[in-house]
């Protein structure tokens, strides 16, 4: 069933006085934060994942009303959970709970957001990331925390299975980006250095076919030029930016490692040659689709089109096996951009006009409700 809000066509929504500053896909429901403190959630609400205290679905932005007091500043979806951080310096979840991916000590899900006790304002969280059952949080002085299914080594904790409270991941030095996908996780260290961990499946971990087998703990990357500055891990790729390139490795049938028609996997971190002199600032990775936005504001997409959310026009559902200029933008200047895990949305937000008009927020969302 198509989402009645997006109705396969991109969709777009103003706030009153307000202004979006981050936005997080999970796999069929969205957060969004905004300067004042707000997060507004909307998708499907079957383990109560939008925090509102019941499970019916919300097709619309909603307001966490319990969550004003404290101001949000940061959220992150998962497959069928949220977490959140506020300005107090707690953390909050709330959905599915099923591998202990809420972080509360139990494996009971919530329909209304419950604190973390773990996190108090001595653990200033400066990123949030959230996959299929897991859950992570980085703090500002460096340290990576994580908690949820370890059954393929995905939150780095060696020979745990299942942890429902958060736990140090230790690698030695500062971490300075983390991301979470489907079955495997990466983080990237103050000094630029790429390390992945959880299941190895279609070179995603980007280590040599020889070295196909899961990693449990951490595993440093070598031989990638220039200092790693982002990871973002999708279902069965991974996509790293450096001070000069964008690399990807892993799945690439559908074309989102964007490296053409005749790579459809590596498994060792490849150059996006046509993604060079871009000057990409930020990427984004879904199940099996990819996303960067440049500097001066361009959107690029590759990968699976199904459902048109590439984002190349109504009639443009093909895959895109090489980065493609998102041309019906081009009048806005794209600040950041989100991509759901599962098959479908790709979410944009705070789209500055190059013709002078107003702000908006242009949520360009696809969601098919499985």
């Amino acid at each position: 069933m198509r989402d009645k809000f997006a109705d396969n066509i991109p969709s777009k929504f103003w706030f009153k006085n307000d202004k979006a500053i981050s936005i997080c896909c999970g796999d069929e429901h969205t957060a969004l934060v905004t300067q004042n403190g707000k997060v507004y959630l909307f998708g499907s609400n079957n383990w109560g994942q939008l925090g509102l205290g019941t499970k019916n679905p919300v097709n619309k932005p909603t307001c966490v009303k319990a969550l004003k007091p404290e101001k949000v500043r940061l959220a992150a979806c998962g497959r069928n959970h949220t977490l959140v951080y506020t300005e107090q310096g707690n953390v909050y979840a709330a959905g599915g709970n099923n591998e202990g991916q809420l972080g509360l000590g139990d494996t009971e899900e919530r329909s209304a957001f419950q604190q973390i006790e773990f996190f108090t304002d001595k653990h200033k969280v400066k990123q949030l990331s959230a996959g299929s059952n897991i859950s992570a949080a980085l703090t500002e002085d460096g340290k990576l925390f994580t908690w949820g299914d370890n059954s393929e080594g995905q939150i780095g904790l060696g020979s745990e299975s299942t942890v429902n409270v958060p736990h140090h991941v230790d690698v030695g030095k500062s971490i300075s980006w983390v991301s979470c996908g489907y079955y495997h996780s990466a983080l990237v260290t103050d000094d630029g250095q790429l390390y992945t961990f959880g299941e190895s499946d279609n070179g995603k971990l980007g280590f040599p076919l020889c070295q196909k087998n899961n990693h449990r703990i951490p595993q440093h990357i070598p031989d990638i030029s220039g200092k790693v500055t982002q990871v973002s891990c999708g279902g069965s790729h991974t996509v790293i930016l450096t001070e000069d390139n964008v690399y990807t490795f892993g799945l690439g049938q559908f074309g989102q490692l964007g490296h053409g028609t005749f790579t459809f996997e590596s498994s060792v971190p490849k150059v996006v040659e046509r993604l060079k002199k871009k000057e990409v600032q930020y990427i984004s990775c879904g199940e099996n689709h990819t996303a960067v936005v440049t500097t001066n504001g361009l959107l690029y997409t590759f990968g699976d089109g199904r459902h048109g959310k590439l984002g190349h026009g109504e009639e443009n559902f093909t895959n895109q096996f090489k980065p493609t200029l998102c041309s019906r933008f081009l009048k806005f200047t794209v600040q950041s951009v989100s991509i759901v895990f599962r098959k479908y949305p790709i979410c944009i937000h705070n789209l500055q006009s190059r013709i002078g008009l107003e702000p908006v927020r242009y949520h360009m969302q696809t969601v098919v409700c499985m």
